[in-house]
């Protein structure tokens, strides 16, 4: 297990478990005032899966708004951008499953408020 230092976001704890070419397994963990800022990946598919807690992640194109608990799942395809929030009032923990493909993190500048569609 590693961490990753280079993510340009705040967590409590972020743990590199797995890195292949073309695959990683990450976990996150967000207190409930953080967030993942809006992006997208150009190649690889973010599939989530909730440990503890609750998240919310924000999606465009179809805009869409999706809440997570514990042992649940949801997939966001490349090129669709996307944010997560905690959505409740204690920290959350899940793994992030990316892949297949080269990973990149394209970060979307925004104006006004960070969870706005």
């Amino acid at each position: 297990m590693s961490n990753d230092k280079e993510r340009p976001y705040e967590s409590e704890r972020h743990c590199l478990h797995a890195e292949r070419p073309g695959f990683r397994i990450s976990e996150l963990q967000l207190s409930p005032t953080q967030q993942v800022p809006w992006h997208y990946h150009s190649h690889v598919q973010d599939t989530f899966y909730v440990l503890e807690g609750q998240i919310r992640i924000f999606l465009r194109d179809p805009k869409e708004d999706v809440r997570l608990g514990p042992g649940e799942t949801y997939s966001v395809p490349p090129r669709r951008a996307h944010l997560v929030t905690n959505a409740g009032d204690r920290s959350v923990t899940f793994l992030v499953l990316q892949g297949i493909g080269e990973y990149d993190y394209v970060p979307l500048v925004e104006s006004g408020s960070a969870r706005s569609n």
